[in-house]
């Protein structure tokens, strides 16, 4: 059977730190082995979008999906978030949807940080309850900001704004973060979430810094499970986003796709359900490609032809997964 010129399959993966500890199943190894392995930089969703000016402003994409009002201005997420603080630091444990925050709390939250966001230049809003949105001047000067799912359970020190080549923009949006932690921190909303069991919101994450982009086009038409940011460039894109399926179908072969997995945790089901199908679909030449994506920017592209590379020593672990010619 000969494949459609047009039909591959991209698996986007969680990063491998995600996975560590974990063995690697066989197959898999074997597989990726084989595979053509390419280190990449920037946004995982930026190897299936082509954005002009280059960069992943997702403030602004998301902006423009939200509320349609993105041009004129440079966006930065300002999302609710849930800091643990700990004996040696603190952690980001919680934000956007995951908190729960309905129109009401969400509106009530904002008040006192419109106040102290506007002191500084900058309106905040809320479209949608999850999403918070500071618009700032075109042109503003501002520090490398890390994303929500970087931080996620890390150590949130290590993921604070901060510019190295201007390290005034760093020290400017610590300080306004930490002024909006303390704003949060004996918020009435905040009382009634920790009697109704529910975590607080004493924190905001800056996320996702730029401007609505001239252009977006996809290499795919397809995405299935797509997070919130990747579903705003699939939307400027004008591809189709669809619900994630519970498992690898054929249905998925019949044109150009991305799967969204980085949700999963379990590296054999991810290999069960999702990576060994879509292989076999490939030695079966229904698709042309598949592209395996992980989060912290590695990247395998594995094709039929790849079955002869049977000298490459399989991967045993994803922390030092470099294939082996000999």
């Amino acid at each position: 059977m000969t494949p459609s010129p047009r039909a591959s399959v991209t698996l986007l993966l969680p990063g491998r730190d995600r996975l560590r500890g974990q063995p690697v199943p066989a197959e898999l190894g074997r597989r990726l082995a084989r595979g053509d392995r390419r280190d990449f930089d920037g946004a995982l969703g930026a190897q299936l979008f082509d954005v002009l000016p280059r960069g992943w402003p997702a403030a602004a994409v998301t902006r423009a999906r939200d509320a349609g009002d993105a041009a004129g201005a440079c966006w930065l997420r300002a999302d609710p978030a849930f800091v643990r603080a700990e004996i040696n630091g603190a952690r980001l444990l919680a934000h956007g949807e995951a908190l729960g925050l309905d129109r009401e709390q969400a509106d009530a939250l904002m008040r006192p940080l419109r106040l102290l966001f506007g002191d500084a230049g900058f309106v905040l809003d809320a479209p949608v309850p999850s999403r918070w949105y500071l618009r700032l001047p075109t042109g503003v000067s501002l520090p490398r900001f890390a994303s929500p799912d970087e931080a996620l359970g890390a150590d949130l020190f290590e993921h604070l704004p901060a510019d190295a080549a201007a390290p005034a923009d760093g020290r400017r949006w610590r300080a306004l973060l930490s002024e909006a932690q303390v704003t949060l921190h004996n918020h009435p909303v905040n009382a009634d979430r920790a009697q109704r069991g529910f975590a607080p919101v004493n924190s905001v994450w800056f996320w996702g810094a730029g401007a609505a982009p001239d252009r977006v086009s996809a290499s795919i038409d397809a995405i299935y499970g797509a997070d919130d940011a990747t579903d705003a460039f699939g939307h400027a894109a004008a591809i189709e986003r669809r619900p994630l399926p519970s498992q690898w179908g054929d249905t998925l072969a019949a044109h150009r796709c991305a799967i969204d997995l980085r949700g999963l945790r379990d590296i054999s089901a991810l290999h069960e359900r999702w990576v060994e199908p879509a292989a076999r679909a490939l030695d079966a030449r229904r698709v042309t490609e598949v592209r395996v994506l992980f989060e912290d920017g590695l990247e395998y592209r594995l094709a039929s032809m790849q079955r002869w590379r049977v000298w490459r020593r399989p991967v045993e672990q994803l922390a030092d997964d470099t294939a082996a010619d000999e």
